[in-house]
């Protein structure tokens, strides 16, 4: 046992309080604005006070909000720690034996006799101001334990009274819906198997009318790609609660003599000053993976779809390298029986009838012209039209051996739990990549899991991307699932981007990157230039339009070019060459949202981290009940620096409705930019002008 009898662990931004006495679980007394440098003496007296006083009709003792709510103790919500041992010790009653703080880290371990069973948990605080808690419980007895659940939750203080997480599907992805925090249990589960389109990607809970800049506001994610649980409590009688781990089904998880189970890791972030102070917290935690500057990037998949004939995959390549394009990925259709949706998946191996030569020919073309080469894979899928389900029907992943999941997109889920089948998908993306000079992995998974053994085919995926990572460290890796439904910190915690989204429509994009970046910094999104028509949609969009939304992300292109005129060819070279310029402003900068009155209109820019420079966009959403807009003020600027503003239009200036509008530099402090603002000609809806500030 430490002397420290109340933990605290802080920085410039926040505290979280852990008391460590009496009996029972570790408590946290407090997580939010930090306290500063405060002493164990007054850290004691602050856990006392905020403990409250015992109401009528309660028990006799207070019932305290554990890091792992706890039934055993008499809390009433939704437990921690859920299982039991042939219909025993379902409640347990666990109390810490030891614990160490070292280096802004707290474990500890607490057991339960009776139940045999041993909890320890660890709580990080991290450099980027991210706490990350995770637990693990372990067998002690000689009769099986069926675990079914183990979730950690956080405090949150009573004057949280609003919610704020995500919902969607296929082609819009992370579509916020806001309300109150009121009594009762709001739970978000995931049962797809993989993070899903509709999954919150995190759970906000804030003081009223929290926005983008102001207001307190508490965040968790689960950092996890399979099934998974994101709750938010609050009872009468206990404190509101912000929890979740992993959803586990029935069975899942049997944990014999001696065997432990581990949660994901659970990330929390506070913010006083909104929600840009959380994205401010997540962008710096994933950005502690060091990346090269990101490449543009033109993929084949709107180009040519499954259509693949060298001669016109290599003059599309011809005229990406011309326009500065830094890789070419080829997209679905290279390998065996690959002519459609129907079959193929699992045979991967180059189409000989394809690809005579192999992928070498396109792949020589494609570095002959400086270009880097990417390839697409689907490796957990398998159709039922294939080579490999011929030969080994008994690795798809059902409900009972025997029985076939409803069909879905035409494939059917290869079980790489499976030892066997795990060892054909490593030896088969292995040797591909072994074979042709390839930097990069589209890994795509177009469909939910039907079954019992979720947990298993998402740790064996963890296990597949890792050891691929270890053969092959030069290959950059992207998750994509029907789009943008696997984005976890799991999952990017092995890869180096993800597919936002399969919209490629500029005006849903402008949704979809704006509630993805609240967790993920600009580099680390895939967004595309799509095609005027847009294929997902049918909108018609300006080049201006999806160039602008495009510019706040991992830059790329997504449209057969070479059906493109020459106006749009020169105005996306153009774009090209500014993205170039302002890449490394976007991808190590500052994301901040303004909090602009018309909500027709967004605000939304990257400012470098020492505020000499920053890159805002202006995005007509719709059309504004404004006869004149709102002045645009630039948030997170240095109030004492002066800034030049110039108007960026690389591929042609909005669409205007009234007089044309001027177009001039012009010269502000940043308080002015800040405060007053400036007033923008009245935009045509859905478009967008860049604005830059040096």
């Amino acid at each position: 046992m430490n002397n420290t009898e109340v933990v605290h662990l802080h920085d410039a931004i926040s505290s979280v309080v852990i008391d460590v006495r009496g009996t029972g679980l570790p408590v946290v007394t407090h997580w939010g604005r930090t306290l500063g440098d405060v002493g164990q003496d007054a850290l004691r007296v602050l856990a006392d006070v905020v403990t409250g006083t015992i109401p009528n009709s309660s028990p006799d003792h207070v019932v305290k909000l554990a890091l792992l709510p706890d039934a055993g103790a008499g809390h009433s919500g939704r437990p921690g720690l859920r299982g039991h041992r042939g219909g025993a010790h379902f409640a347990p009653s666990l109390e810490v034996t030891s614990f160490l703080v070292e280096n802004s880290i707290f474990r500890y371990v607490a057991e339960d006799p009776a139940a045999e069973l041993t909890v320890t948990g660890v709580l990080e605080l991290a450099s980027s101001g991210m706490l990350r808690l995770r637990h693990t419980v372990r067998n002690d007895g000689s009769t099986p334990y069926a675990l079914e659940g183990l979730e950690t939750a956080l405090p949150a203080p009573a004057h949280a009274t609003e919610l704020l997480d995500f919902t969607g599907r296929w082609a819009r992805e992370r579509s916020p819906q806001r309300h109150a925090f009121n009594h009762g249990t709001w739970v978000r589960e995931n049962r797809r198997g993989r993070t899903g389109p509709d999954a919150t990607i995190g759970l906000l809970a804030g003081t009223p009318g929290f926005s983008f800049r102001s207001g307190e506001v508490w965040a968790l994610h689960v950092a996890w790609s399979g099934n998974h649980v994101t709750y938010a409590e609050n009872f009468p009688d206990s404190t509101p609660v912000l929890g979740g781990g992993e959803l586990l089904l029935p069975g899942e998880i049997i944990l014999e003599p001696g065997e432990t189970y581990e949660s994901p890791w659970l990330y929390a972030a506070y913010s006083a000053e909104g929600i840009d102070g959380i994205s401010a917290a997540f962008h710096r935690q994933l950005r502690e993976r060091s990346l090269r500057p990101r490449p543009v990037v033109l993929n084949t998949w709107e180009a040519v779809y499954f259509d693949h004939d060298l001669a016109r995959l290599t003059s599309l390549a011809d005229t990406a390298a011309a326009m500065g394009v830094e890789r070419f990925v080829l997209d679905d259709g290279w390998f065996r029986h690959r002519r459609d949706d129907t079959a193929g998946l699992g045979d991967w191996y180059v189409d000989e009838t394809v690809w005579p030569e192999g992928l070498t020919p396109l792949i020589k073309h494609v570095r002959s012209l400086g270009m880097e080469f990417g390839l697409w894979f689907e490796p957990e899928m398998i159709n039922t039209d294939s080579d490999l389900y011929r030969a080994h029907p008994d690795w798809v992943l059902g409900p009972r051996p025997g029985v076939l999941p409803p069909s879905w997109r035409n494939q059917q889920v290869l079980n790489i739990a499976h030892p066997e089948a795990y060892a054909y998908i490593l030896d088969r993306v292995s040797s591909v990549l072994s074979d042709n000079d390839i930097a990069f992995v589209k890994w795509d998974h177009n469909r939910d899991l039907i079954g019992s053994r979720v947990h298993d085919q998402t740790g064996a995926f963890y296990r597949l991307l890792d050891e691929l990572r270890l053969r092959h460290p030069h290959v950059e890796i992207e998750s994509c699932s029907s789009g943008g439904s696997r984005i976890d910190l799991g999952v990017l915690s092995r890869t180096d981007r993800v597919w936002t989204s399969d919209c490629n429509d500029a005006l849903e994009r402008q949704l979809i990157q704006r509630w993805t970046g609240v967790f993920l910094p600009p580099e680390l999104m895939g967004a595309h230039v799509g095609p005027t028509h847009s294929h997902t949609t049918g909108r018609v969009h300006d080049l201006s339009f999806r160039v602008a939304t495009a510019m706040f992300g991992h830059f790329g292109i997504e449209w057969d070019i070479n059906s493109a005129t020459d106006d749009e060819r020169a105005g996306l070279q153009a774009a090209i060459e500014y993205y170039k310029d302002v890449r490394s402003l976007v991808h190590s900068g500052v994301s901040v949202h303004a909090d602009h009155p018309d909500p027709a209109a967004w605000v939304h820019g990257v400012v470098a981290a020492d505020q000499s420079e920053a890159l805002f966009c202006y995005a007509q959403i719709a059309t504004s009940v404004q006869h004149r807009p709102a002045r645009v003020r630039f948030p997170g600027l240095d109030r004492t620096r002066t800034y030049r503003l110039s108007f960026d239009a690389p591929a042609g200036l909005p669409k205007l409705i009234g007089r044309e509008g001027t177009w001039e530099p012009v010269s502000l402090p940043g308080s002015a930019l800040a405060d007053v603002g400036i007033q923008l000609p009245v935009l045509e809806p859905e478009q967008a002008l860049l604005l830059r500030l040096r």
